[in-house]
C-alpha cells in the first residue's frame, strides 16, 4: 500500500479522482498541498480529464494546517504553510475544469476552506464537524479566507460561522453553504463521481469563462490577500 498521503486515479467519464489519505487527521502538510495542486494542474492540462474529485478518508475529509507546523513556533514556516493553502483554494476555486469533494467527514478550519473552494460538496452522512474554528483556537482568518467564506456561505450563517466559529453537523453545512448535499457513507464517492460525470456536459471553454468572469473579483481579492501575506510573513494568530 501506498504511503504518500496523496494518490490519483482516473475514472470512467473522464474524471480525476484524489484521494486523499495520511493514515491519521488529513492534515494540509506542504507535502499534501503540492500533491493536489499537481493533481489540479493535471487535471486542467488534460483534455482527457473533464472534472477532478477530491476525496477524503473515511471518517476525515480534512483536519485543517499540519499541527505539527502550526505549533512549531517558526513563524515563517507557519506563515508559507497558510499561504500556500491559500494559493491551492484560490487555484480550485479558479480552475477551469469543475471540482467535487467528496467529504468523507471532519472539514475543520482548512479544510472547510478546501470546500469552499469546490463547485459541488457531497457530504456523508456521519457524526462530524465542519466548520471555520479559528477564532475558538485563538486563530485570525487571514484575508483570502474571508473573501472566499463571504462568497460562499449563506449570509444568515457568515457571522456565526466565522466570528463565532461555529461548527456543524454534515446535515446542517447545506444550510450553512459548507455542502451542497448530504448522502449514506458509503455511497458519498460514487455520488461525487456521479455528479462529476454530469459535469463533462457543460462546454469547457465556457465553463472556464465564466469562472473568470462571475469569480474573478473574488479570486483577485484572494491574490491580493495571499500576496500581502507572502510579503509581510504574517502568521494568523490573534
Amino acid at each position: 500500500m501506498s504511503t504518500d498521503p496523496v494518490t490519483t486515479e482516473r475514472r470512467d467519464g473522464g474524471v480525476l479522482v484524489c484521494h486523499l489519505d495520511d493514515g491519521k487527521a488529513n492534515a494540509l502538510s506542504g507535502e499534501m498541498i503540492a500533491a493536489v495542486r499537481s493533481a489540479l494542474a493535471e487535471a486542467e492540462s488534460d483534455d482527457e480529464v473533464t472534472s477532478l474529485v477530491i476525496h477524503g478518508r473515511d471518517g476525515r475529509f480534512c483536519a485543517g494546517f499540519d499541527l505539527t507546523v502550526m505549533r512549531s513556533g517558526d513563524g515563517a514556516a507557519m506563515s508559507a504553510l497558510v499561504s500556500d493553502g491559500g494559493d491551492l483554494v484560490r487555484a480550485l476555486y479558479g480552475s477551469s475544469v469543475p471540482v467535487v469533494a467528496a467529504c468523507t467527514g471532519h472539514a475543520l478550519a482548512a479544510g472547510a476552506l478546501v470546500l469552499l473552494g469546490c463547485d459541488v460538496r457531497v457530504g456523508a452522512d456521519v457524526d462530524c464537524k465542519i466548520g471555520l474554528n479559528e477564532v475558538a483556537i485563538g486563530m485570525t482568518l487571514p484575508d483570502w479566507a474571508l473573501a472566499i467564506s463571504v462568497d460562499r456561505l449563506s449570509p444568515r450563517h457568515l457571522q456565526r460561522s466565522v466570528a463565532t466559529a461555529h461548527v456543524t453537523s454534515a446535515v446542517d453545512a447545506v444550510d450553512v453553504g459548507f455542502l451542497d448535499e448530504v448522502v449514506a457513507a458509503d455511497d458519498v464517492l460514487d455520488v461525487a463521481l456521479e455528479r462529476a460525470a454530469g459535469l463533462a456536459a457543460l462546454d469547457g471553454r465556457a465553463y472556464a469563462r465564466t469562472v473568470r468572469s462571475l469569480r474573478g473579483r473574488v479570486l483577485e481579492q484572494m491574490d491580493d490577500g495571499i500576496a500581502r501575506d507572502r510579503a509581510s510573513g504574517a502568521v494568523p494568530t490573534g
